[in-house]
């Protein structure tokens, strides 16, 4: 379950109250980079220019780029365990109409403009050391969709929760690794069907 990930949530980091002001403009230059052209591609002295900040001040609150990649994934997994916890109090002990808000969710960012996967898979895939800092908070995020998922399909009283949201979590990665050649439309509407189709199947 990735919200939010693409254009409406890069670019806009949350304030949490944890960083400060020139740690969140650096934040907003590197997002769009690292999810448009991907993390590797984008140096930290792209993103300085496009902060504006020097280099003293960049490593002042990034002591490296990888840190700033952190904090960027983090930023990103924040705004979505906000969008779930939102739909989860809109919605109370009505699991369904939580994951037809994701649903809906995600088929609007496959239709969306500059639309390029999910930021996490694609940070797995640019960091395959499993021990890496950043492959890490890319894991714990998954680990907390899964988790989501479970508690969703519990909710429903599904006889195995644990097989029915690791199944939901693969159509979801699914979806958002689609290639050319698929109208994103078409791959929304199917995420909708499969979907429907584990839980009544389960």
């Amino acid at each position: 379950m990735t919200v939010e990930l693409s254009a409406p949530v890069i670019g806009r980091p949350t304030r949490d109250g944890g960083q400060s002001e020139v740690a969140r403009r650096i934040l907003a230059a590197a997002a769009p980079r690292f999810y448009l052209e991907g993390i590797r591609a984008v140096s930290a002295d792209a993103v300085m220019a496009d902060a504006g900040v020097t280099k003293v001040t960049f490593y002042r609150h990034f002591p490296t780029k990888d840190r700033l990649v952190e904090a960027y994934l983090e930023t990103v997994a924040a705004a979505e365990r906000q969008a779930v916890t939102r739909w989860r109090t809109e919605h109370p002990d009505d699991p369904r109409s939580v994951l037809a808000a994701y649903a809906a969710q995600l088929e609007a960012q496959l239709c969306g403009d500059g639309f390029r996967g999910c930021p996490f898979l694609n940070a797995a895939a640019e960091y395959p050391e499993v021990t890496h800092p950043v492959r890490a908070v890319a894991e714990r995020h998954r680990e907390w969709l899964r988790g989501v998922a479970e508690e969703l399909a519990a909710d429903l009283g599904v006889a195995d929760p644990h097989s029915v949201a690791a199944q939901l979590v693969l159509l979801r990665d699914g979806a958002m690794s689609t290639g050319v050649g698929v109208e994103p439309a078409e791959v929304g509407q199917a995420l909708r069907r499969a979907g429907l189709a584990v839980l009544h199947a389960a």
